[in-house]
């Protein structure tokens, strides 16, 4: 058997070589001019922290099963391959050893690896096929019985509540009906992190992992409701005076109260520094609000708006920017947004429906006194920092949901579909994607909870949770492309789910951080641990 925690090693050692060359490059030259190489590490340090889950979980395994083992096996060869070969950064980025000086250290990797690198892989494929043809899917057990019953839990809902309408939702463009909504709420979806004593479950981010990764298989937008409040929840934890934890938690944890993240405009997109929005002290005290936000979802249904703006006009970048918690009340279809003060706009979009996107404009909107998150000005940027981890940990878990959910439509239609005399899953071609889909699926998801574990374990995880959104998210859109593939013509039809599905996934590579600013991210962060 193919020793893979001698291959982990070698990955490792391929990494801190990476990381040594990038320094040395660093020390003549600013990381933007530099950009090509550091994010080509990053994603070599990405990748190697990937076979880091994929062993920890390989190795938590309280039974043999010969699939984990040829997923496992297939997750080295490929990632250990492109690590050698030629690491995707993109559709048609390609970084390669070369780039960065590491030509010898790749021909180390490979003499090194060669074992693994000269296994029968087509042969593995073909066999992890046939697995999931035969209704055999990887061992998914947290080895913690609540763990695996929420799973359980939320597996069950999904598949009776989100499952059967997602698509109809979506070629509506409908919101995600009020009793759904009320129905993961009284499940505990909007409070798995807030505190018991404020009305949440207070449980960690891996069960935040679990839930939102069931319901993103179901329908993303059903994965993605919970994220509002988990940005809206942390806010408040972290940054919220006793009143606004009072105030606000309890609502937002029983789902009376639905957030919304307010932060982006339309001329800054992730140059959080250059926002434009002001709020002032209006004559009786309260916040007077103008500006345009743009990109901000499920804006007419909220009721509550964490929004950052610019309060401090004199101070320059981040320093002058503020957080508040904006009440408004609730639109519906025919008044989206009663709120004196405010329009807004809704943005069409492919993909990623059910809570709709909306430009919006405040023109002497007002807000209560005692709005200013934490009663401080000029922390907003700071506390904004402190829920990326979450937020982006949480969109790691999405992606995963929805590569799932990918692969499960492409694996249904490969054993339905015949063509000469047989179904498509016998193919070689259509094997090899469905085979990969999973390798990459169980590697996206075990990264994932590699984060949440380390964001519960209390120290700081900004590089962790930057590099399970990345994976993941390439790791969904490579899923829905295969899938869609083998779906042939059929999966650019409208009627067949799989063409949703593209079109979610696609974004998971844009919001909450594009991949090239969680490229930039994981190279800073990883440079300034090393010095």
């Amino acid at each position: 058997m193919i020793d893979l925690r001698a291959a982990l090693c070698a990955a490792e050692t391929y990494r801190g070589a990476a990381e040594g060359c990038l320094a040395q490059r660093l020390a003549h030259a600013p990381i933007d001019r530099e950009q090509r190489a550091a994010h080509g590490f990053a994603w070599v340090a990405t990748t190697v922290a990937a076979l880091e889950a994929v062993l920890q979980w390989s190795e938590s395994r309280t039974e043999a099963r010969p699939l984990d083992d040829a997923v496992a096996t297939l997750a080295f060869a490929e990632a250990i391959g492109q690590l050698v070969g030629g690491l995707p950064m993109g559709q048609n980025e390609i970084f390669r050893p070369a780039d960065l000086g590491l030509s010898a250290a790749a021909r180390s990797l490979a003499e090194t690896c060669v074992e693994l690198l000269d296994a029968d892989h087509a042969g593995l494929r073909a066999n992890v096929a046939a697995a999931l043809a035969d209704g055999q899917w990887p061992g998914e057990s947290l080895n913690d019985l609540d763990l695996d019953s929420i799973r359980d839990q939320f597996r069950r809902f999904t598949d009776d509540q989100i499952v059967p309408h997602a698509h109809g939702w979506h070629l509506a463009n409908a919101l995600i009906p009020d009793t759904v909504v009320r129905a993961m709420a009284d499940m505990g979806t909007f409070g798995v992190c807030i505190p018991e004593a404020h009305g949440g479950l207070g449980l960690s981010k891996l069960v935040m992992c679990i839930v939102t990764e069931e319901l993103s298989r179901g329908w993303i937008g059903a994965g993605s409701l919970g994220t509002r409040s988990e940005i809206a929840g942390e806010l408040i934890i972290t940054g919220g005076t006793d009143a606004q934890k009072a105030q606000w938690l309890p609502r937002i944890a029983s789902g009376e109260i639905l957030p919304t993240a307010v932060f982006t405009e339309p001329d800054t997109g992730s140059d959080l520094g250059s926002l434009q929005t002001r709020a002032r002290r209006g004559d009786r005290g309260e916040w007077v609000i103008d500006g345009a936000k743009n990109w901000i979802t499920h804006a007419a249904r909220s009721d509550l708006m964490t929004l950052l703006a610019r309060t401090m006009p004199d101070a320059k970048g981040y320093a002058g920017l503020s957080m508040l918690l904006v009440p408004k009340p609730r639109g519906d279809e025919g008044n989206p947004f009663p709120a004196k003060g405010m329009t807004g706009s809704e943005i069409e979009v492919l993909g990623y429906r059910g809570m709709r996107e909306y430009a919006l404009q405040f023109d002497a909107m007002t807000a209560p006194a005692d709005a200013l998150l934490g009663g401080a000005e000029g922390q907003g940027f700071k506390q904004l920092m402190h829920t990326f981890e979450g937020a982006r940990i949480q969109t790691a878990a999405r992606a995963v949901g929805v590569a799932r959910r990918a692969l499960e439509l492409a694996l249904d239609y490969a054993l339905a579909r015949k063509q000469f005399g047989k179904a498509i899953v016998h193919f070689p071609r259509v094997a090899d994607k469905l085979a990969m889909s999973l390798v990459d699926f169980v590697t996206a998801r075990e990264l994932s909870y590699a984060a949440a574990r380390a964001k519960d374990s209390g120290k700081r995880c900004d590089i962790e949770a930057g590099m399970a959104k990345l994976f993941a998210a390439r790791t969904a859109w490579s899923n829905a492309d295969a899938g869609l593939q083998i779906h042939g013509g059929n999966g650019y039809a409208l009627e067949y789910e799989i063409s949703r599905v593209l079109c979610d996934a696609r974004i998971l590579n844009i919001f909450e951080g594009a991949a090239e600013i969680q490229a930039q991210v994981i190279a800073r962060g990883l440079i300034e641990r090393r010095n």
